[in-house]
């Protein structure tokens, strides 16, 4: 399954590709985050899909505390 979500309050360029590097470590998920139009996109297994979802916001919330994925 593959969705792609808003992020709010995602400030630093560097982040953003900090994130996408640990989400993509996450097994079988591939993960882009873009900077410029503020979103994520995840692709993961769909049995999986909701908890790597929250992987994802958690490993967001690490690099970045403000930052949130709007589901």
């Amino acid at each position: 399954m593959k969705k792609t979500y808003k992020l709010k309050d995602l400030d630093c360029a560097n982040c953003a590709a900090k994130m996408e590097c640990a989400i993509n470590k996450l097994e079988g998920v591939d993960a882009t985050v873009n900077f410029m139009t503020q979103k994520i996109t995840i692709n993961a297994p769909d049995d999986r899909f909701d908890e790597m979802v929250k992987q994802a916001a958690k490993i967001c919330k690490k690099i970045e505390p403000d930052c949130e994925i709007l589901v």
